[in-house]
């Protein structure tokens, strides 16, 4: 059979209707750009998808330096779940404040994701504003015998949060970074929350004064298995990846 050939009019036409179809198909996920929202001398948010922030304070260290600590913020319908506090009670009202007034969010919880004070010495200010803390059994003892904010809630192993009508999941995985490092992951944007035992991409060991280096590599493994294809990870210092920082993680303690 003989086949007409397609005149340029037709070839436009049809190069036109592609378009138009590629151009209505919907965003793919992951699309959000990233974009810093707040920034203070003391705090930092950046928004980093629809409803998931990290926020990003500083400790001064004798070893490191002045060192960016993050934590994760996820929404939902108005309510808030906030992983690990500033790193000071001011930063922490900080950050409160600007939830409140910025997205009238109703803040349910905050979980430090393990005892050190990059992660609960702003706890106060999230109690003196009557917002309840959970973390897990190990985290709590260990506060305790350090003298450090104590978290009210505990938790044996896992945490499931409402944030409105969604949820996220707080989960020990095993020692690495601490005896009790857990990660946070929040389902309906594919986002997790590393904490100190994560990573980023090129980092050093950093401080392993509590730290499992036996464990610490088989602990991420774990992860990873469980979340092969998680879209964002935030580490507890530094610049936020995908699955990169898990494999970079892994790579960096297998050998301690």
């Amino acid at each position: 059979m003989h086949m007409k050939t397609p005149t340029t009019v037709n070839l436009v036409l049809f190069a036109w209707a592609l378009a138009t179809l590629v151009g209505c198909s919907p965003a793919p996920r992951g699309s959000f750009a990233p974009r810093v929202v707040y920034q203070s001398a003391d705090l930092i948010i950046t928004q980093i998808s629809d409803n998931a922030f990290e926020h990003t304070s500083f400790l001064q260290t004798q070893d490191f330096g002045n060192v960016p600590c993050n934590g994760l913020i996820v929404r939902h319908d108005k309510e808030a779940v906030i992983f690990d506090t500033p790193t000071t009670d001011k930063s922490s009202e900080e950050l409160i404040a600007w939830l409140r007034e910025r997205y009238q969010l109703n803040i349910t919880a905050i979980v430090p994701t393990h005892f050190h004070n990059d992660c609960l010495a702003g706890l106060q200010a999230f109690h003196h504003q009557k917002i309840p803390s959970y973390a897990l059994t190990k985290t709590i003892d260990l506060a305790k015998a350090n003298n450090y904010p104590v978290p009210q809630n505990s938790f044996m192993d896992s945490l499931r949060l409402p944030v409105g009508s969604q949820h996220v999941v707080a989960r020990f995985w095993g020692e690495g970074h601490t005896a009790d490092n857990i990660i946070a992951y929040f389902p309906a944007e594919d986002v997790m929350f590393g904490g100190c035992l994560i990573k980023e991409v090129n980092a050093t060991k950093g401080y392993l004064g509590d730290a499992n280096l036996a464990e610490w590599s088989r602990t991420v493994e774990r992860i990873r298995q469980h979340y092969p294809h998680v879209r964002m990870v935030v580490p507890g210092h530094g610049q936020y990846g995908d699955n990169e920082l898990l494999d970079y993680t892994i790579q960096l303690f297998r050998n301690p």
